[in-house]
């Protein structure tokens, strides 16, 4: 059965925002895997691409992705390219129901400072194609989409119901399967 919800989506589609209100409302503990990184090196995300590389710090994101999967009960906001790697969702999916905000990056781009982001900065046309290269992989992974259309912040309250209410028809589901 799926224990954890793990939210998947690009970079400033809103993961972290829900997942604060998603832990709040199911009294789950979130793991954020960015900030997990944060924690184990003690240096920022665009420290870490800067100094040593993307590929340095996908390793780090696939660590963390291993530790996040294995907790039980937790809710679960990953990076914007958690999905790059199959053994990544691979680890997610065993546990989690996986949910991808989908927001397209020109509403990103009006609502969010991508500054801190070092994969796309302010840089609209790389947001772009990232999703244009990304979007399958979040579709082929999850096991529900959430649109964000507009401003999630009027609509956070009902996101996380419907996300709530996916997970526990899955739930249900998994327990009838079994039975």
């Amino acid at each position: 059965m799926k224990e954890n919800i793990v939210l998947i989506g690009l970079s400033g589609c809103g993961k972290s925002s829900l997942g604060r209100r998603l832990a709040s409302r199911l009294r789950m503990p979130l793991l954020d895997t960015d900030a997990m990184i944060v924690a184990r090196t003690g240096r920022s995300i665009a420290d870490i691409f800067s100094r040593e590389g993307e590929a340095f710090f996908r390793g780090l994101e696939s660590a963390c992705a291993c530790e996040a999967a294995a907790r039980k009960g937790v809710v679960i906001a990953t990076g914007g390219g958690m999905v790059l790697r199959r053994e990544n969702m691979e680890a997610l999916a065993q546990n989690g129901f996986i949910c991808f905000i989908d927001r397209h990056p020109s509403l990103i781009l009006r609502s969010t400072s991508l500054d801190d982001r070092p994969l796309v900065k302010s840089d609209g046309e790389k947001l772009h194609r990232l999703y244009a290269e990304r979007i399958a992989l979040y579709r082929q992974w999850a096991d529900y989409t959430l649109v964000n259309g507009r401003s999630m912040n009027g609509r956070m309250s009902r996101g996380a119901l419907r996300i709530i209410r996916r997970w526990n028809m899955a739930r249900q589901k998994a327990l009838q399967d079994a039975a």
